[in-house]
């Protein structure tokens, strides 16, 4: 996309969810949101509906984060895929990895390979790892190896070879043979030219499961687009990726794996921006929603991880560092045999929802939040949707006493409330401190529906001083989404032994080889404007197994070693270093809003509402505001319930807020601190 065209037109940003489809833009220096309800199975249609409510009149540009790869993956709905690879390797991706997930647990099923036994063809072909092909494809064998796809009534091909990173030859055959066969290929020294060969072909096998679901689902959104909604006016689509960019819509048709986090992608990178307008750099991202949290750190600026797993499958394309957890608004609250009670992982979703919806019957987390007082049963989403508060007590008392729990509802909804702080706290535990960050120098941002009712506690827990809700915050994935830059990322594997003083004229002539990769990519998208380049490298001491990135530097052997020291708290400065892979990553900066952009909303002051709810297993008074109607950077004091459209904010006793000039909720938090060397702030 040009950026003189992008210029011209009127860009919104659109994120799927499984109950509403939150829409982003910015209008006469206003930044808005609108949510309408999904469309589950044509997700297309709502964006459609979205767009003509909003109604530009200007070509649209559309930036779009999709959970269409992440449900496809999780339903396990994708296409018939063939795998090709050498000969004696076809259960590469069955045989998978010695760690397994559960080790005592006698009953833990392991998660299916995505293509059955039947559909795995090998091909007699060796290449070793400098690169040398030992023995190399015959005309004969490609001819049956074609007969043999098309009778198996594959959908798409994923084609993955052993060191096809140091030589792609074989693969190119492969690829040329079988093209006459029409379906979609997914070769892996296009994808991912790394080595280990398990998680190379997991993740070319992904994207091949998930090539044909994903271009229908775009070509159909880009129809709809220009033939209804749009009106005929030109319309741009591009698609959020889940390393925390966006990208072009036929390079995310064509290579969808990298879109599998791309919604809550979109979160971190609202998050940081948010919180960056405020002076925060330093943050814990914190997204929770209905069935789910979603936590990242971010230190300066989001970082992607190399090596992640989604549904239990090994993706190695470059993502947000976003760690997940089971508990959401929705979660359900049980007993178990021992007695004790637990929440989540399992949710009651959005049908039939939680009791307070008016159809559930089991006790959730947005139940427990309601009886103690910290959703008001009519400020829910800005009124339009009013929560049976009566209902829900009824239905959680009947539910106790078939339980046989001697306990009032609202000590256990209180009780609910601690066991899913715990997961959560547990959750950001895991992307700070046992990464050895000190949670003291960071503000928790959070947000979701649900983030701004637990989000105090958590951060008392953890010895963070100050939580920050944002604007928007049922919103900000696609805020994130509109905010995002244009990002491509490439790699190659080398495998080099460095010395103290390493061969930088070697490595920059690798780095110029992916460079001109990029450079051909963006001319065949047309992408114009100045490419800004972040080069970094994965070493590791030899002998290890796994590496670290670090910037790609004069200093690169003493900065891996700083690195290994504070992530691991040891290093060894006489060991050899081995250059694993090489990383580049092209950036094109987007046209991001204008530093004056402000929070649509009504500035109308309105007096706060005198409310009960329960602290500490006690009633005591509190009051319940409009956030568009607190006054900016005027101080105030809790206990405080915070509503708004997209979301509500508790805020408890002895804790302080304000709303800043950037529309930001910024709460300091006091609160002894669990976690290791952390302490009353």
């Amino acid at each position: 996309m040009a950026a003189r065209d992008q210029a011209r037109s009127f860009t919104i940003a659109i994120d799927t969810g499984g109950t509403f489809t939150d829409c982003v833009w910015i209008e006469q220096g206003r930044i808005r949101l609108l949510k309408v309800l999904s469309t589950p199975a044509d997700p297309s249609q709502a964006i459609a509906q979205a767009v003509e409510k909003i109604g530009a009149r200007e070509s649209i540009t559309l930036l779009h984060g999709t959970t269409v790869g992440t449900n496809t993956l999780l339903e396990r709905r994708g296409a018939r895929v063939a795998l090709v690879t050498n000969a004696g390797f076809e259960d590469v991706i069955e045989i998978g990895r010695q760690a397994r997930p559960k080790l005592y647990d006698f009953f833990f099923e392991r998660v299916e390979p995505l293509v059955p036994r039947q559909r795995r063809f090998g091909v007699e072909e060796r290449t070793a790892a400098g690169g040398e092909i030992l023995q190399g494809l015959s005309t004969q064998g490609l001819k049956g190896l074609g007969r043999r796809i098309g009778k198996s009534r594959s959908e798409a091909i994923a084609i993955s070879l052993l060191f096809s990173f140091a030589n792609p030859q074989s693969e190119l055959a492969i690829a040329r043979a079988l093209k006459t066969l029409n379906l979609p290929l997914s070769v892996s020294h296009e994808i991912l030219p790394e080595f280990r060969e398990y998680e190379r072909t997991s993740t070319v096998v992904i994207n091949a499961y998930l090539q044909p679901v994903m271009q229908r689902y775009l070509q159909n959104l880009e129809r709809r687009g220009v033939e209804s909604a749009f009106r005929g006016r030109s319309c741009r689509i591009f698609v959020m990726q889940s390393s925390g960019g966006i990208a072009a819509l036929r390079a995310a048709a064509r290579e969808p794996v990298r879109t599998v986090l791309s919604g809550p992608a979109g979160g971190v990178v609202g998050a940081a921006t948010m919180a960056r307008r405020s002076g925060f750099d330093r943050i814990i991202s914190f997204d929770m929603g209905g069935t789910s949290t979603d936590v990242a750190l971010v230190d300066g600026k989001p970082q992607a991880v190399s090596q992640s797993e989604v549904a239990g499958l090994p993706v190695g394309v470059p993502m947000l560092d976003i760690h997940t957890v089971g508990a959401g608004g929705g979660s359900i609250a049980r007993f178990d045999a021992a007695g004790a009670l637990r929440v989540g992982p399992e949710s009651a979703g959005a049908d039939p929802g939680p009791i307070c919806y008016g159809r559930g019957v089991q006790p959730t987390v947005t139940d427990a939040n309601l009886i103690l007082g910290r959703l008001h049963a009519e400020r829910f989403l800005g009124g339009s949707f009013k929560l049976d508060a009566e209902r829900t007590r009824r239905v959680v008392r009947q539910w106790l006493r078939k339980e046989a729990a001697r306990m009032t509802i609202e000590q256990f909804a209180a009780g609910v409330i601690r066991v899913v702080n715990a997961s959560m706290e547990k959750a950001i535990r895991v992307v700070s401190v046992e990464r050895g960050y000190d949670t003291r120098e960071f503000t928790l941002v959070a947000f979701g529906g649900a983030g701004g009712l637990h989000a105090v506690e958590l951060a008392a827990a953890l010895g963070i001083p100050r939580v920050l809700v944002p604007a928007l915050p049922g919103g900000l994935s696609a805020f994130g989404i509109l905010v995002s830059d244009v990002v491509k990322d490439y790699s190659r594997t080398v495998l080099w032994r460095l010395p103290e003083r390493p061969p930088l004229k070697r490595i920059s002539a690798q780095f110029e080889q992916l460079r001109r990769l990029a450079e051909k990519d963006s001319r065949r998208e047309d992408w114009r404007g100045r490419i800004q380049y972040e080069r970094t490298v994965d070493l590791r001491y030899r002998g290890q197994g796994y590496e670290l990135n670090v910037p790609f530097s004069r200093n690169l052997v003493p900065a891996f070693r700083d690195e290994h020291q504070r992530r691991y708290g040891y290093s060894y400065p006489g060991r050899e270093v081995e250059l694993v892979t090489l990383r580049l990553r092209a950036t094109r900066r987007s046209l991001r809003p204008s530093a004056d952009a402000r929070i649509a909303g009504n500035r109308a002051r309105l007096t706060p509402e005198k409310i009960a709810l329960f602290h500490q297993g006690k009633a005591i008074a509190a009051r319940i505001y409009e956030r568009d109607s607190i006054a900016r950077n005027k101080r105030l004091a809790g206990p405080a319930i915070v509503a708004e459209y997209s979301a509500t904010t508790y805020v408890p006793p002895g804790m302080r807020f304000v709303v800043d000039e950037h529309a930001n909720l910024i709460i300091s938090v006091k609160g002894k601190s669990r976690s290791r060397g952390a302490v009353q702030s």
